[in-house]
């Protein structure tokens, strides 16, 4: 895979410099044309072999290009935070907005050749980390994203080469670290386990560019060139139009659906319910000082239809606790930061760390329900969105977190009746908007759309627990009887 980087490309100077000065006019206009359209980020991945000269091109870039709208992003050893979190966490976080350029040294790439060259893991593990690599830049490209992955190569002699040269130059001798020594005593191994990635994560909507790192003139040239082409090619290409109209929804052949197994006559008197609810109440509040909840992180995410009595439980479960325990994320229509990056890109910034509790009040199930009924996105952005939704959850599983997530379900009456009951009541009439009574007008669609939603989303991982909440009080215990529930299966396993 790397020969045609080991067979000495040069460039001389005079033809360098001769086409310099319009490469890096030309590539201005780009990033101009792509601060102006605003319609996707770029994310350029830098890898390969230390001393291919990556630093150097990147430096290079920041004078050529405007170093404003450049964004470059290093990730090093992890810190406390990141390791309190799972993996993509850092890189999510980190990630340009529409119409600026990021620069990732010491990537998801770097990470796992790395951790495979010093026998961290093997290769069940890296293959692993490769498929969740493809998954990750396979749903950034569907978001619109245009991603550019270099690898800088050098041969194992002209490595060596390379850092003799430098070791004996006085003026850049400090450029040497450790990790460059390190890496030439692994070069095969580093080599084998790179063509590896490479090979496995080369597509056409993200494929690699090997880049022979000896001349630093045909490096230069080459890295603008590819970028210049990609950039051109991006910003002519049109935007896809947005599904205003709601697509087709499927129906049962017998007319019945998952909302109506729910038994929506299940109530709780009085009595029953202050016994269980301050039950419930004392056993997640133990639960969550638990020695065991250092391993995990908790997130609950609580949809449901309006006036389904989301926020009187969520106030329930935050009784229990002490407030710097917890932390309440309120979901509503996406800023313009927001909207300028991934759709998940959001959610993941509110992860919580382990030991730590995160509630949702509304989720990124929003994509799937009241943007697909409005038509806010594509057909294809909320199609897709089901894997995109299973894969994010399956992550977080996979780091520790807890996920638990609740859809309250009440009738079409009893949504009315709390509709005219939040309305002449002064101190509630803020929780009454058009929107909810539009919503009213579309139960039929939002009813599919959630049916939809948990048969394609409730997962070993990540079930969906809907809460029959015509009776306030029955909604209240069984949220907060789900959530101990949840917690000590995840303890038990621990043991």
């Amino acid at each position: 895979m790397f020969e045609s980087a080991e067979i000495g490309h040069a460039i001389d100077k005079e033809t360098y410099d001769a086409e310099v000065p319009a490469l890096r006019e030309a590539l201005l206009e780009a990033q101009n044309e792509l601060k102006a359209q605003a319609r996707f980020p770029v994310i350029i991945l830098i890898n390969g072999i230390e001393g291919a000269g990556k630093g150097e091109t990147v430096k290079l870039l920041n004078e050529w290009m405007d170093p404003r709208l450049i964004e470059v992003r290093s990730f090093d050893q992890q810190t406390d935070e990141e390791l309190a979190r799972p993996a993509a966490w850092r890189y999510w976080r980190q990630l340009p907005a529409k119409g600026k350029i990021g620069v990732f040294f010491g990537n998801w790439y770097s990470q796992m050749i790395q951790g495979r060259v010093h026998r961290e893991f093997k290769n069940a593990q890296l293959d692993q980390a490769i498929n969740g690599a493809e998954r990750l830049e396979q749903m950034l490209c569907d978001e619109g994203a245009l991603i550019f992955k270099f690898w800088f190569h050098l041969s194992k002699k002209q490595m060596k080469a390379r850092l003799k040269a430098l070791q004996d130059d006085p003026l850049h001798s400090w450029r040497i670290s450790p990790l460059d020594w390190q890496q030439s005593e692994t070069y095969d191994r580093f080599v084998r386990f790179g063509e590896r990635v490479l090979r496995r994560t080369s597509r056409d909507y993200a494929p690699w560019h090997v880049i022979e790192g000896v001349d630093p003139h045909y490096r230069s040239l080459t890295v603008g060139k590819l970028l210049l082409e990609g950039l051109q090619a991006a910003l002519k290409a049109p935007t896809e139009p947005l599904h205003q109209s709601v697509a087709p929804l499927g129906h049962s052949l017998d007319g019945k659906g998952l909302l109506d197994s729910l038994d929506l006559s299940q109530q709780l008197d009085k009595d029953d319910y202050n016994d269980q609810l301050v039950a419930e109440q004392a056993r997640l509040a133990g639960l969550l000082r638990h020695k065991h909840m250092r391993r995990h992180a908790l997130v609950a995410a609580f949809e449901g239809n309006d006036a389904a009595g989301k926020g009187g439980a969520i106030r329930r479960v935050a009784a229990a606790l002490d407030p710097r325990q917890y932390n309440i994320v309120p979901i509503a229509a996406p800023t313009q930061d927001e909207l300028a990056q991934p759709y998940l890109w959001r959610f993941w910034r509110q992860i919580p760390a382990r030991g730590k509790f995160t509630i949702f009040d509304r989720s990124w199930y929003g994509r799937v329900l009241v943007e697909r009924v409005e038509g806010l996105c594509s057909t294809s952005d909320w199609m897709r969105a089901y894997g995109e939704i299973n894969d994010f959850e399956e992550q977080l599983a996979n780091a520790g977190v807890v996920v638990v997530k609740f859809w309250l379900a009440i009738d079409k009456d009893t949504q009315l009746e709390r509709f005219e009951a939040r309305e002449k009541v002064p101190f509630k009439r803020f929780k009454i908007t058009d929107d909810d009574w539009r919503n009213r007008d579309k139960w039929e669609q939002y009813r599919e759309a959630v049916e939809d939603m948990v048969d394609r989303t409730s997962t070993e991982v990540a079930p969906w627990t809907l809460i029959e909440a015509n009776d306030k009080r029955w909604a209240r215990v069984k949220v907060l009887r789900t959530i101990n529930e949840a917690l000590e299966k995840a303890f038990k396993k621990d043991k």
